[in-house]
């Protein structure tokens, strides 16, 4: 399968965050940390996604750097896009969107937003 970056337009969704960034671990029983390619920690924190029609959706963002954003605050991802995944796992396939972020940032510094400063 051919990965092909989709991008995600953020204007049409509310974003909180509801579990504070982490290392991503490329192996957990080693506790080797995901970097990019300058060698940047790579770090991911779960996002709720609300569209206009109150619909939900936990989407876990991976982004370079440490976001300083906490759980309860309304965050931007800037620069998301999303990537389509298969693994083959007995006799069936397994798939799913994983999603990257240049940066996410926080709308206030305040948990539960605000406007954009």
């Amino acid at each position: 399968m051919r990965n092909i970056p989709i991008p995600v337009d953020t204007h049409r969704l509310r974003f909180t965050c509801v579990k504070a960034p982490r290392p991503r671990l490329l192996n957990q029983d080693t506790g080797q940390i995901k970097v990019d390619k300058e060698g940047n920690t790579i770090y991911e924190a779960v996002l709720l996604a609300e569209d206009d029609f109150g619909r939900i959706e936990l989407v876990k963002v991976g982004t370079s750097g440490e976001p300083p954003i906490t759980p309860g605050q309304d965050v931007v991802p800037t620069g998301m896009i999303g990537y389509v995944w298969e693994i083959p796992q007995n006799g069936a396939s397994r798939w799913g969107i994983s999603y990257k972020a240049a940066s996410i940032v926080p709308i206030s510094g305040s948990p539960g937003g605000g406007d954009l400063v």
